[in-house]
């Protein structure tokens, strides 16, 4: 039997069929649970939006075009009068901070294009046809909303040259837990901090929450009532210092930071000046030691070094780490007897020289003049020992390095022998791998130089001119290319292979 198709409905009786469809379909719905109705209605909402048309871009092109996508119907609890294309959504949508199609994590040099980098706005057409892909594909922002913006990089290689393609289209979570609407519009950036001027320096020292002022025993910090505000604070003789402090356990957990900043002055007549960083990390619950290096010398801070009181101990060293190894300290004066007791450290990887003149005005014994004049060349207890590493432990003493004491005199016959110079020579060497080679000394010689002086007479004057030297001598091998042996072949045969021939 035939079957009997239905009339075919004019298009005003289609629409009004589609609205009762629709409201019979609200009324169904009205009895399910309000979970179920609220699934529905964010399943409609997306369905909307993952309608927008997608811009594609292509880097030789001027203009855009959409790309083909297949529409599919959205259910809608509320009836409509007549049916219409999905649409987005007119619900209130986070504005995002940063729009993706301008923003760019891997434009790293200014003014320049970097490889590979196809959202860059330095490179060209003629930059991307060499490009062999594209390091970040996707930028898109938090990827926790229900529908954001994206922008979608590629390279187009069947083109002649290689073009670039740009699409910026609707990123869809489908997760029913994504965030639809976010209430708190500040939370979606960062505020903006207030910078510190001179205006408004000394509100946000009073109400900035951990941070404290700590003023230094080396340093100067004065105030000029009178002065113009460039120069409010100004430090004498000082740049900006910024010390950072870090406090952290046996398991290496950091549990405590602290900054302390050194504040001075700087007008354009001070350009170009300069900055000091420090940074230091302490272990809970122990006094902090410095050291000179970690586990090499660093160039600059002074030589570790020490003396052995008696076989078996340990390295002795004073608390002060500049006066273990010192030199004469020069002065304008040049007297040796009124320097005497001022010293200069032995900083590693700096050659130094200074000296003073010794004026003897009468006569005095030979002997007695040799001994305060070697006393002021050694100084006050020289070392015996020089640390090897800036970290040497005091207590490792098959690791130190001796100080080899060599005296050179000169004889003359009715003649005194007087010390004038005292030269100390530090041997050392690149230590570690070739990429982070660590100074480490291996040899520290003194040599105590005596000349030969005519006895003083009564009433006659005579100068002598004392000086110390430091020269650190740099006895690195060239490094060379090491392989490894060939293997040996440990080839065995049986003690019957040449039968019966042997």
């Amino acid at each position: 039997m035939p079957r009997t198709q239905p009339p075919r409905l004019p298009g005003s009786a289609r629409s009004l069929a589609a609205s009762c469809a629709g409201f019979r379909l609200v009324m169904e719905l009205r009895d399910l649970p309000p979970l179920l109705l609220l699934l529905v209605d964010c399943w409609a909402s997306m369905s909307a939006q993952a309608g927008d048309t997608p811009v594609v871009t292509t880097e030789a092109l001027s203009s855009t075009k959409p790309a083909p996508t297949t529409f599919r119907p959205a259910v809608s609890p509320r009836p409509h009068e007549t049916p219409r294309a999905p649409r987005p959504s007119s619900d209130p949508r986070p504005t995002p901070v940063t729009d993706v199609a301008a923003l760019c994590v891997c434009d790293l040099s200014p003014a320049l294009c970097d490889v590979n980098c196809c959202c860059d706005p330095d490179c060209s057409s003629v930059d991307f046809s060499v490009f062999s892909a594209c390091s970040i594909p996707v930028v898109m922002g938090d990827s926790q909303f229900c529908s954001q913006k994206a922008a979608i990089y590629s390279l187009n290689f069947t083109a002649d040259p290689p073009q670039r393609v740009f699409k910026l289209v609707n990123q869809i979570n489908p997760s029913i837990f994504c965030i639809h609407i976010t209430n708190y519009k500040p939370a979606l950036s960062f505020i903006n901090p207030e910078v510190p001027d001179e205006s408004n320096f000394d509100k946000l020292m009073k109400t900035s929450d951990g941070f404290s002022t700590n003023a230094e025993s080396d340093v100067s910090l004065t105030t000029k009532p009178d002065a113009p505000n460039t120069a409010k604070y100004e430090v004498p003789g000082s740049g900006t210092k910024v010390k950072y402090s870090l406090t952290y356990t046996n398991a290496g957990e950091i549990i405590k930071a602290d900054v302390f900043v050194l504040l001075g002055a700087v007008s354009s007549a001070m350009v170009p000046f300069q900055q000091k960083f420090e940074i230091y990390f302490i272990q809970q619950n122990t006094k902090p030691v410095p050291l000179s290096g970690n586990p090499g010398y660093v160039v600059g801070l002074p030589l570790a070094a020490g003396f052995q009181p008696q076989k078996g101990s340990g390295i002795m060293q004073t608390t002060n780490r500049y006066g273990q190894l010192t030199l004469l300290r020069s002065t304008a004066e040049q007297d040796c007897l009124a320097i005497a007791g001022i010293r200069t450290p032995v900083l590693f990887g700096y050659n130094m020289q200074s000296g003073c003149k010794l004026r003897l005005t009468k006569a005095i014994a030979c002997r007695l003049v040799a001994q305060k004049v070697e006393s002021l060349l050694k100084g006050q207890g020289f070392p015996d020992y020089v640390a090897p590493f800036g970290n040497s432990q005091a207590q490792d003493v098959l690791d130190w390095v001796p100080v080899h004491f060599i005296t050179q005199t000169s004889h003359m016959k009715d003649s005194c022998q007087l010390p004038v110079a005292l030269a100390i020579e530090v041997k050392w060497t690149k230590y570690g791998s070739l990429l982070n080679p660590q100074a480490k000394i291996v040899n520290v010689t003194a040599n105590l130089i005596s000349s030969s002086f005519p006895e003083t007479n009564s009433g006659n004057k005579r100068t002598i001119l004392i000086s110390t030297a430091v020269t650190f001598v740099d006895v690195s091998a060239p490094a060379e290319a090491g392989f490894r042996a060939r293997p040996t072949i440990n080839a065995r045969l049986p003690f019957n292979f040449f039968f019966p021939f042997v």
